[in-house]
């Protein structure tokens, strides 16, 4: 299916969009992760496509949207507001469903859980990418534990998330990227995660190499000082298994954060895009199909994770902490 190409402002920063589909279909907004830029959700996007109206961006910072120079300038709040300026140019004044891959769904959690889209996101599918303030009180919480357990948990999650802490030394992950990382990289995803990259990115390189100052414009503060983040639409909650960066231990605790949580389990790697791009697209729509109705059917009873709730799906209120 053809894509249209959209140049959008967000303050100073333009974004690179585009668009499948026809517009009068109901609208679905997809935000890719880290070390990746819009592509990765081509083979999503595609299916997709025959009954919604995608929308795919490049986060600033990769692929052919503006790449800032400070790393302040990627933090959480202009993160949200980019994806406002998307969906206001592209689909003003609309309601939208909302899927993430990675750090695309860690940083859809500030709009999902903020006011400024409040109303408009109509479901949010996150794909490997925990809230990190609801990280945050997860590590607090597990670390400073009596149960061996519980620090048991935390401890394998830090391993997991070794990269985190190497991307905020200033220098040398972007250095790995320009000196030959970008062109290891399709190999690193064949023997690691069991991927096949239809094509090679063009943009490999700064996609990894910038990409970085998301991780250190905001996972420290968030996970120092967190923040209480309640959703305010259903949450489906695509976990693969076998990720090697994020543990499924993270996505254990939601049911504090979100009223309406659902969640499928896969067996596959991180890069689930790539590898069952048919199985992610068909959860993703029939997801925003059962929300669009407002009517829990027995297929999305069975994956709800937290307590029944007698509100709508449409509607959504601070869940009773535990």
């Amino acid at each position: 299916m053809t894509a249209s190409t959209h140049i959008i402002q967000s303050g100073s920063v333009r974004l690179h969009a585009l668009t499948r589909g026809e517009a009068e279909n109901p609208a679905l907004v997809l935000v890719h992760g880290y070390p990746d830029n819009h592509s990765v959700w081509d083979a999503v996007a595609e299916r997709l496509a025959q009954q919604f109206y995608v929308i795919a961006y490049d986060v600033r910072g990769a692929g052919q949207s503006d790449k800032p120079a400070k790393t302040a300038d990627y933090r959480m709040p202009l993160l949200a507001q980019d994806l406002q300026a998307v969906v206001d140019a592209l689909i003003p004044g609309r309601r939208f469903h909302l899927a993430a891959h990675d750090w695309g769904s860690i940083q859809s959690w500030e709009s999902v859980t903020t006011d400024a889209l409040k109303g408009r996101i109509a479901s949010f599918s996150s794909v490997s990418g925990p809230c990190l303030d609801h990280m945050g009180f997860w590590m607090r919480k597990h670390l400073f534990s009596t149960s061996f357990s519980n620090i048991s948990k935390a401890v394998r999650q830090l391993f997991s998330s070794w990269y985190i802490v190497f991307f905020q030394l200033p220098l040398l992950a972007p250095l790995m990227w320009k000196a030959g990382l970008a062109k290891a990289w399709p190999v690193y995803l064949r023997l690691r995660e069991g991927v096949s990259e239809p094509e090679a990115n063009p943009t490999q390189r700064d996609d990894g190499a910038i990409g970085v100052r998301l991780y250190r414009a905001n996972f420290m503060n968030k996970m120092f000082r967190p923040e209480q983040r309640f959703a305010h639409c259903p949450v489906q909650l695509i976990v693969p298994t076998a990720d090697n960066y994020v543990g499924t231990q993270l996505f254990s605790e939601l049911t504090d954060w979100v009223e309406h949580l659902y969640r499928r389990d896969i067996d596959a790697t991180h890069w689930v895009l790539l590898t069952h791009a048919p199985q992610v697209a068909q959860w993703i729509a029939d997801f925003a199909h059962t929300i669009d109705s407002n009517q829990e059917d027995s297929a999305l009873r069975a994956v709800r994770v937290s307590p029944a709730s007698a509100r709508p799906l449409t509607s959504a209120h601070k869940p009773e902490r535990a």
